[in-house]
């Protein structure tokens, strides 16, 4: 029997994106075949790691040894907070220097042109490169030039890139939110202003997206900061459960697959 080309699009949302790790292993264990993988800035992070071929098991150790102190090189302010070149070469090394069409499985990262507004799909090239491209938040990250282009974070003009992955091929899309908004949010310092307001351009935005994913899945995580990289392993929790809870549904989208071919 046929069978469906399975595709996740993972949702930009900063340390809040831990999460997409969690549904990526309820999946795997279920036994439900990952296709496709599409990944706006941390979604993007989490699909080139797992493109990269490290173990479930192993990519959960490293998420929760994460530390902003392994990222953080500050810079002269001019077009971001943090030169990107230390987060690059972690990226680099954890993704064994491969180009993204060397990885596991197809995997698609998004960006943003700053320069002329247009939405930038990576599916070849370096893909550190690609990746830091897709994790620079505005204000946060220096942009990185490249081709003519100057790319900022992929969240900007695509919070969860669903069409994106049914470009791929894929024919169910599972999306993965991890951005909603936390109301009444403490906002102490840059960082948490720019974040706060990229969710909020957002999220009318992926309410109107919501009907074009066959599931889509929204850890309850906004209650975390997106930028301590901290109660990671909670996080990956609420990541499972939500999976775990929406389970049957992707099953019966595969079945209702299988009985209209």
């Amino acid at each position: 029997m046929k069978h469906p080309k399975i595709g996740l699009a993972l949702g930009s949302g900063g340390a809040r994106g831990f999460a997409h790790l969690g549904v990526i292993k309820v999946l795997t264990d279920a036994g439900i075949p990952i296709d496709y993988i599409a990944g706006s800035s941390m979604g993007a992070l989490v699909a080139a790691f797992y493109g990269a071929g490290i173990d479930l098991e192993r990519l959960y150790k490293i998420s929760t040894a994460f530390k902003r102190k392994y990222f953080l090189d500050f810079t002269v302010p001019k077009m971001g907070l943090i030169s990107g070149t230390r987060v690059h070469q972690l990226i680099r090394v954890f993704t064994h220097g491969k180009k993204i069409e060397e990885l596991s499985l197809p995997i698609a990262i998004v960006a943003t042109d700053l320069l002329s507004g247009e939405k930038v799909v990576f599916t070849k090239g370096p893909a550190a490169d690609a990746v830091r491209a897709s994790i620079s938040i505005p204000g946060v990250f220096v942009p990185v030039k490249y081709q003519g282009r100057l790319l900022v974070d992929g969240g900007v003009t695509d919070r969860v890139p669903i069409s994106v992955v049914k470009n791929m091929g894929a024919d169910i899309i599972i999306a993965v939110d991890v951005s909603r908004v936390k109301q009444q949010a403490e906002i102490t310092s840059i960082f948490d202003v720019i974040m706060q307001s990229i969710d909020i351009m957002q999220t009318e935005i992926i309410n109107t997206q919501e009907n074009t994913a066959n599931v889509m899945l929204r850890p309850p995580v906004e209650g975390f900061s997106s930028r301590a990289f901290t109660n990671i392993e909670e996080i990956i929790q609420f990541g499972e459960k939500e999976a775990l809870k929406h389970l049957e549904q992707i099953i019966a989208e595969i079945e209702h697959w299988k009985g209209r071919t």
